[in-house]
């Protein structure tokens, strides 16, 4: 195609590039949202195949459209969740092209706006939206040396247990993709080892109401900042087999044999840290603590909801705590392969460097970049703790979406033409 000009360009077509369209159509800005693959690709193709939500369905979702044909406690599949957002994409008329990569946005010289390279040619804007969301480059640590040994796959190209090589797996990470993934192992009748690092471990229901419900009513989903030290501390949480509580006892009593923290390795010798025990205190602590903050929400407010004392039950540690392993010879344990559930790095290569610290992470508040005309969305904490859901990124999109709509309306007042 040729260049041509529009308001602001969007990239990325998930969760976060269809809540940018629909505020930005709303507050009447012409736009694009360019999608290198299809829209919601990566909940089809970025994901293991039985994974499910791991929020119910009255709660995970816009606003403005539910789950079709999904009871509202039901956890809908990868597939429901990336049809969903295709529906969504049409209903709200989103102006989405896909099979468009965007490679590079360069500020324009002696005028405002950027020019936004892709792979089906250049396009002028005057907005910039980065709404790639935070999955972008998957990092495994540099422990075990590739091809030394057991095959190593990030937990993005997990898919089932058949996929991996006979043998015992060792899973690297607690959160709800290494929980999962692990249990699932496990339950297919494969020896596994979970590395189990810092963690929050919330119930998935308590007193009859999702943690989901426990966290909006008590003004958690809007902290704006983590708890000092706990920035990079995942959730532990599951909607698999209908959803159910977390719980790493149980996963000892399933037959997972946890370890702490994987500090090193050398020879075919992974070490752990000393941290297992500690790790599982602390998440204990979060979760009692959240039971008791219920409690006292119910007493505060007089409701009708069932006690359960049982859900304060934690029971005795396993030996795998008691007695943890700190060394793990992986071909005398028979591990032929390790899933890396370590997460991801952003990639943001493309935008002007002023948009970006020196490591190359997004500089903004609130999505507002340091970069004027640059915006990112869908990112963890971006404004809130609920910013990376489905629902709390389309409402960071309304803000983002109304500062652009705010600025074009000084540029139009000072004569300024659209890009």
């Amino acid at each position: 195609m040729s260049s041509h000009e529009v308001d602001a360009v969007v990239v990325g077509g998930g969760q976060a590039g269809l809540a940018m369209s629909e505020h930005l159509s709303d507050c009447g800005v012409p736009h694009v949202v360019l999608e290198r693959d299809r829209i919601a690709q990566r909940w089809r193709t970025g994901r293991w195949d039985s994974l499910v939500a791991n929020g119910p369905a009255w709660h995970d979702r816009f606003p403005g459209m539910e789950f079709p044909g999904l009871a509202p406690g039901a956890f809908p599949s990868k597939e429901q969740v990336a049809d969903y957002f295709e529906a969504y994409a049409e209903k709200i008329a989103a102006p989405v092209r896909t099979g468009v990569e965007v490679t590079a946005v360069r500020r324009h010289e002696g005028r405002p706006g950027f020019r936004v390279e892709t792979t089906d040619g250049p396009i002028d804007s005057r907005y910039v939206v980065a709404a790639t969301g935070p999955f972008q480059r998957p990092v495994i640590p540099p422990i075990v040396p590739a091809g030394a040994g057991p095959e190593q796959i990030h937990s993005s190209a997990y898919r089932n247990p058949a996929q991996l090589p006979e043998g015992a797996v060792l899973v690297v990470g607690a959160g709800s993709s290494g929980v999962q993934i692990a249990e699932e192992l496990r339950r297919s009748g494969r020896r596994v080892y979970l590395s189990v690092g810092p963690h929050e471990r919330p119930p998935r229901s308590y007193r009859d109401r999702d943690f989901c419900w426990w966290l909006g009513v008590l003004g958690k989903w809007d902290a704006e900042t983590p708890p000092a030290g706990a920035e990079h501390v995942t959730i532990a949480v599951s909607g698999a087999r209908g959803g159910h509580t977390v719980d790493f006892r149980a996963l000892a009593g399933l037959g997972i044999e946890l370890v702490g923290m994987t500090a090193s390795g050398e020879g075919g010798v992974l070490r752990f840290a000393p941290d297992l025990a500690d790790h599982l205190a602390r998440g204990d602590a979060s979760y009692l603590a959240l039971l008791d903050e219920a409690d006292a929400y119910v007493t505060r407010n007089g409701l009708d909801l069932p006690e359960e004392p049982g859900a304060r039950v934690l029971g005795p540690d396993p030996a795998c705590v008691t007695d943890p392993i700190r060394e793990l010879d992986l071909a005398a344990a028979g591990v032929t392969s390790i899933v890396w559930a370590t997460g991801f790095a952003v990639d943001y290569g493309w935008l002007p460097s002023g948009a970006l610290d020196e490591r190359g992470r997004p500089v903004h508040r609130r999505g507002v970049s340091a970069e004027p005309g640059v915006y990112f969305l869908g990112l963890p904490w971006l404004a809130r703790r609920g910013s990376s859901f489905i629902w709390g990124v389309w409402h960071d999109a309304k803000f983002v979406a109304d500062h652009i709509a705010t600025q074009r309306g000084y540029l139009r007042h000072g004569g300024v033409q659209s890009a």
